[in-house]
């Protein structure tokens, strides 16, 4: 275990932010996930890195579980408290010069955003959609940070989206190149049913990638 020290929280929903530490040059690669707790406690959560490679600070994208041992901890740390971060893991990476043909999907669900956030910072420059399903359009978070042409927010709370609807029925809606290569972050449901869809429409398994976040 590393400590690093908080420098921001930005909060982006009653319940959802942004927490920033220092990084101490530690390396990871885009779509990596890193382990936090606060110092002398003993229960810790997995976070994907929120940040770009190149960034100096180490962002992850947080949301509160209420009467959760971690969460609510990490929502009152301050600029100058320490947390203790391992890492990093995984196996969620993300090297576009891997792949002979640069067109990308993402499809995410609530705080799965997280590696997409990453991949886009890293690589500015990449051939991507990407669609993100959250109950309420208020949870589109840092939607600004992608290209708005690029980026389909589908809700099922309200109407404030640009797709009223599950991710999964906005994919089944769309017609998909067989050559995209796509990956799927968010619950198990959401991943399960995407994969269906996307291999049922020609893209082979080999080109699905997926990370389960509950």
């Amino acid at each position: 275990m590393n400590i690093h020290k908080i420098i921001a929280i930005r909060q982006l929903t009653e319940h959802t932010f942004i927490l920033q530490m220092e990084r101490r040059n530690m390396p990871f690669l885009t779509g990596q996930f890193i382990t936090i707790r606060r110092p002398g406690t003993i229960d810790q959560r997995e976070y994907t890195v929120y940040s770009g490679e190149k960034d100096d600070v180490m962002e992850v994208l947080v949301r509160e579980v209420n009467y959760g041992k971690v969460t609510p901890r990490l929502k009152k740390l301050k600029p100058g408290d320490q947390v203790e971060v391992d890492g990093p893991f995984g196996f969620f990476r993300f090297q576009p010069n891997m792949f002979p043909v640069q067109d990308f999907l993402f499809v995410a669900t609530g705080t799965g955003i997280s590696p997409f956030h990453s991949f886009v910072r890293t690589y500015p420059n990449l051939n991507y959609r990407l669609v993100h399903g959250v109950r309420y359009g208020n949870e589109c978070y840092d939607h600004e940070h992608f290209e708005k042409e690029r980026i389909t927010l589908c809700t099922t709370g309200d109407q404030n989206g640009h797709f009223n609807g599950r991710v999964t029925d906005y994919l089944a809606s769309q017609e998909i190149n067989p050559e995209t290569q796509c990956f799927l972050c968010g619950n198990s449901e959401m991943i399960q049913q995407a994969f269906d869809i996307l291999s049922g429409k020609g893209v082979p398994v080999q080109n699905i990638y997926t990370e389960v976040y509950f």
